[in-house]
């Protein structure tokens, strides 16, 4: 469900109390996109009409500050989806979501590595085989990684991936969500990208507000259920790399069990030094 939107109606994103300033940077012609399934008038985020102009990311990050407003660059499930799903068609949930500051991103991270790690009931895996592939850990948890000195600028990094990510599929189409910061965009627009793992995207949102203070992570593309977050410190060694792998295999298990072969938190490991841009992917 949608409506016409002039660029004063982004008011209508934040709740009444909230104080902000329309965008300065000319936003294309797009609507506010209500969700599909609940029964409320307030949008859950602006969506453009079409593909998302060149250079506007950075702009309207650029803006964030001041307006409140973050950018993201969407994806739908298919090229020729009609519907641009999940976005077109607000197939959203933001009633769903919980607050991510209730949520200890470590806990969740512990408990997620804990669940995907234990042998299942019909897995026909041998239990040597599982564990090699998360060695060097096997089924225990190493703890989150440390935080790692900034030596680029997280802003700068995410303007750079997002002038990638247009330029490889020049398609995706330009989002805002009013959230105070990036990790929130996903909860606060109520996306469902992690159904099958987590119903709660704030789960989510609480380790990606981590990541943007321990790694210089940013939310720059969503799809419906990739993400795509730009890293402004990412592991400079293979040593420093498997406990960030580790934490990714708890977030996204998919990473590593579907991911490039060989399917080992080992491989996955090397693919993240030096990395500037983290993908993620939930079956």
């Amino acid at each position: 469900m949608t409506s016409e939107t002039p660029a004063p109606a982004l008011r209508d994103l934040f709740p009444e109390t909230a104080e902000r300033h329309p965008p300065v940077a000319p936003l294309p012609p797009g609507r506010l996109v209500l969700p599909e399934e609940e029964d409320t008038e307030r949008p859950a985020f602006w969506l453009s009409d079409g593909p998302a102009p060149a250079g506007l990311w950075a702009a309207l990050r650029a803006e964030h500050g001041r307006t409140g407003l973050w950018p993201l660059l969407l994806d739908a499930l298919d090229d020729d989806d009609e519907d641009y799903r999940p976005w077109g068609n607000g197939e959203v949930l933001p009633g769903d979501m919980s607050d991510p500051g209730a949520h200890a991103p470590a806990e969740l991270l512990a408990r997620w590595w804990s669940e995907h790690t234990a042998p299942a009931e019909d897995d026909a895996l041998p239990e040597a085989e599982r564990a090699a592939v998360t060695s060097p850990y096997g089924r225990s948890w190493p703890g989150a990684a440390g935080p790692r000195r900034l030596v680029v600028d997280p802003d700068r990094t995410a303007d750079d991936l997002a002038a990638h990510l247009l330029a490889g599929h020049p398609t995706m189409r330009l989002g805002l969500v009013a959230a105070d910061r990036g990790a929130d965009a996903l909860s606060t627009a109520g996306w469902t990208g992690p159904m099958n793992h987590f119903a709660d995207t704030a789960l989510l949102s609480s380790v990606l507000r981590d990541w943007e203070e321990r790694y210089g992570a940013r939310v720059v593309g969503v799809g419906f259920d990739t993400l795509v977050l730009s890293v402004a410190a990412p592991p400079t060694t293979h040593a420093d790399a498997l406990p960030v792998a580790a934490e990714h295999f708890a977030l996204c298990p998919d990473n590593v069990w579907q991911g490039e072969s060989p399917h080992t938190l080992f491989a996955y490991a090397q693919r993240l030094v030096g990395d500037h841009s983290w993908t993620f992917w939930w079956d």
